[in-house]
């Protein structure tokens, strides 16, 4: 069985190559949050404690439903930690993640 979604990363904002914070949806229970707005330092937390995020976008007049996109990942190199789609990253990249 996968392991559920703990979240859908539906925008981010960045400054200097890192996110300064995403909003987002939090699962809550068998249904998701309202949106929330969560901080790298929340991000990089939530995903060190196994935490599942996605980007994606909710789907309009359907609660909790989702198109997902690509999953988000805690990637540590040269002594730093980045938060990513991919593994080959220098900085903070969510694509195909609209800026807000």
């Amino acid at each position: 069985m996968a392991k559920k979604i703990d979240g859908v990363i539906e925008a981010v904002r960045y400054k200097n190559g890192q996110i300064v914070m995403v909003r987002a949806y939090e699962r809550r229970g068998a249904t998701f949050s309202d949106r929330v707005l969560i901080d790298r330092k929340g991000l990089v937390e939530k995903l060190q404690k196994g935490g599942q995020f996605f980007t994606g976008s909710r789907e309009d007049l359907l609660a909790s439903t989702f198109k997902t996109g690509r999953e988000i990942l805690l990637v540590k190199q040269d002594g730093r930690e980045w938060v990513s789609t991919h593994a080959n990253v220098s900085h903070d990249e969510l694509e195909e993640t609209p800026v807000f």
